[in-house]
């Protein structure tokens, strides 16, 4: 099979529930539109997200088709709350902060969103195969996994792990092309604490990151640059849009390709 794009994960809201498009747009900056385009901070101004509560996993959310609107929900709750995501701004805010039980305010990046490597702000991108075999270490669905790292592009037609020679040993920008847009691959992607945890409970499975650090290892294909891991507990690999990259729109089904 041909390299191409299976799926597009936006996350309007970082750490709340995913939505998956069958197009999507890349900004100027190389974020891709309405992706982690909101974040809920507290009263000193850090995130309130997965790597510091884990009480967010247990909060469902669902968008409208036009990412305006917010429902709002706990796991094993039947009430659910519909919020406008700039009319109805100070429920929403109160909302969460009843639910955290500290003051808790939501900030919005038009421009480039708030991704957590702010050097390079381009889509993550994967592997389905990828998901899969993480899957398997720990007997969990491809949904379960995909849930987990909450990456953005989903690549179909490659062997697990092959996102992997989107980055290069010395430390030099990989050219790879969607469609008609260039990215550039820079590095594999340190995870945090949030993979660990069940994406709906925030249940830890233990030893989580002993096994991941022990199967990545054995498992890295041949020729990656191995001195780009300065340990193992990565996986997908960070984006930036090329410079000189035509700007259009991603689409599901658009075919991917190292450029030589």
């Amino acid at each position: 099979m041909t390299p191409h794009l299976a799926r597009i994960d936006l996350y309007p809201i970082k750490s709340l529930d995913g939505v998956s498009i069958q197009t999507g747009w890349v900004l100027k900056s190389g974020a891709l539109q309405h992706d982690r385009a909101f974040a809920l901070i507290d009263q000193a101004g850090k995130f309130v997200n997965g790597k510091r509560f884990a009480s967010i996993h247990r909060v469902r959310s669902r968008f409208s088709d036009d990412l305006s609107q917010l429902s709002l929900w706990v796991d094993d709750s039947t009430q659910t709350v519909t919020f406008h995501l700039t009319d109805d701004k100070v429920g929403l805010e109160q909302w969460f902060s009843d639910y955290f039980k500290q003051p808790v305010r939501l900030t919005h990046n038009t421009d480039r969103g708030f991704p957590d490597d702010t050097d390079s702000p381009g889509p993550t991108i994967i592997s389905t195969a990828t998901l899969q075999a993480v899957a398997d270490w720990y007997g969990l669905s491809l949904e379960a996994s995909r849930r987990r790292f909450r990456t953005n592009l989903e690549i179909d037609g490659v062997p697990a792990f092959w996102e992997d020679r989107l980055f290069a040993e010395s430390g030099e920008p990989v050219p790879f092309q969607i469609g008609n847009m260039t990215f550039l691959g820079i590095n594999p992607c340190q995870r945090c604490v949030v993979p660990t945890r069940d994406a709906t409970t925030g249940e830890s499975i233990k030893g989580f990151q002993k096994t991941f650090i022990q199967q990545r290892a054995e498992t890295l294909p041949e020729g990656v640059a191995r001195s780009r891991f300065n340990h193992f507990y990565r996986l997908a690999v960070n984006t930036r849009l090329s410079p000189d990259s035509e700007r259009s729109p991603l689409t599901v089904g658009d075919v991917i390709a190292l450029v030589e």
